[in-house]
Formats: structure tokens, C-alpha cells, sequence
């Protein structure tokens, strides 16, 4: 069941939030590659969609878990034939996909950098070298204390290793962890290990949430 944001539960007692784990694509930014982004940049180079999508989830599984990087994964989906483009051509429109998709969570992230009470991290799946792109172009190391990235630590959401992970890098216990999502099933697989999670749906309500859990802004 989906759990709207305004009816986050607050932590049991004794176990104030200090830890707090935002995905990325779908809550700050666009995301990275996704199915709509495919459409567009490769019916532009003339790639037929089909053919591609028959590969992708299985490259896809390397690369977004750091086991290959991003020219063997478009080798295996796009260059696997001749082509009138180079990689370098292509990947410029890859990244170029990226944009950011609400300017009012960086406004939350400030606000949760003044308070100065909380360890403020990311946890998504994205490739490692999409990851590095975006943490540059966006400036997110202005507001993210450490990034953990499913290209970083070989495994995605909603599997929940990279869930221990974050706690365990973090330090903090997951009943004092929180993580956002725009995912059910991602907010779903990190209740199931004891961390408070928010299913994102606006900033706005992420802001009322936030507060509903006590976390004053």
C-alpha cells in the first residue's frame, strides 16, 4: 500500500532522526536514463527503440551497479553495430537529459543544513559515471554531507543492502534513520529494515511530513 506523505508516523520515542537519505531522480532532479529519456535521444541519433530496450535491463544491471562502465554498456545497446555517431556524441546528450525537477527541495535541503542536527546524505541507483556528472553540474556536494550510489556500493534499491549500507556508513541506527523516496516500493523495502522512510509526492508535502515527524524547518 502507498502511503501518502502527510501520513508519515513519527519515530517511536527515543528515536530522534539524525540521519537523513534523499534519492535523487524524481525528488531534486530529473532522472539519469530513464525509459522517456531513451525515447528521445536515441530516436534522435536514429536507433530503433525496439532492438535497444531488448538489451537494456540486461547491460543495465552492470552498469548501474558499478560492475562496467558506461562505454561497455553502450556497446552492448547501441554500438553493437555500426553507427554515424560516436560514443563521445552520445554521451553528451545522455547527460544533457539531466535537469532539475524541484527547485524547492534544495530550499528543504538548506533548511535542514541550518538546523545543523542532521548527517544529510543521498541513496540512488545511477551509474557511477552519471552520479559523478550530476553531483558536479547540480552542486550537490553544497548540500549532501557523502553520497551513496548504487554505481559506488554494487547494489540497487529496493534490494536491502544498499539500504544497510547507508546506515551502516552513517553510523546511526536505522530507527533513527530517514530516507525519501519517490518510489513506493523503494520507501516499502526500508520500513521493512526499520528505518523511517516519506514516499514523496511534492516538496510541499515533503515539508509537512517532515515536520510531522518532528523535524521542525
Amino acid at each position: 500500500m502507498n502511503i501518502p506523505a502527510l501520513a508519515q508516523k513519527a519515530p517511536p520515542e527515543g528515536s530522534a532522526i539524525e540521519a537523513i537519505f534523499f534519492d535523487v531522480g524524481g525528488v531534486l532532479l530529473t532522472n539519469g536514463w530513464d525509459q522517456q529519456q531513451r525515447a528521445g535521444v536515441l530516436t534522435d541519433f536514429g536507433v530503433a527503440l525496439a532492438p535497444y530496450e531488448e538489451k537494456h535491463d540486461a547491460a543495465n544491471f552492470y552498469w548501474e551497479r558499478g560492475l562496467q562502465n558506461a562505454r561497455w554498456f553502450f556497446d552492448q545497446t547501441v554500438f553493437d553495430e555500426p553507427r554515424r555517431f560516436t560514443f563521445d556524441d552520445l554521451w553528451a546528450e545522455v547527460t544533457g537529459q539531466s535537469r532539475v525537477l524541484h527547485p524547492e527541495v534544495y530550499g528543504i535541503l538548506r533548511d535542514l543544513q541550518a538546523a545543523r542536527r542532521y548527517t544529510i546524505a543521498t541513496l540512488n541507483n545511477e551509474s557511477r559515471e552519471l552520479n559523478d556528472f550530476r553531483i558536479r553540474a547540480f552542486e550537490l556536494r553544497d548540500y549532501f554531507d557523502y553520497f551513496i550510489c548504487s554505481g559506488y556500493v554494487g547494489e540497487m534499491k529496493p534490494h536491502p543492502d544498499i539500504y544497510r549500507t547507508a546506515f551502516e556508513i552513517s553510523g546511526t541506527p536505522a530507527a533513527q534513520t530517514l530516507f525519501i523516496d519517490d518510489k513506493a516500493e523503494n520507501c516499502e523495502a526500508a520500513r521493512a529494515l526499520g528505518i523511517n522512510a516519506i514516499h514523496f509526492h511534492s516538496p510541499g508535502e515533503l515539508r509537512s511530513a517532515l515536520t510531522g515527524i518532528g523535524i521542525t524547518l
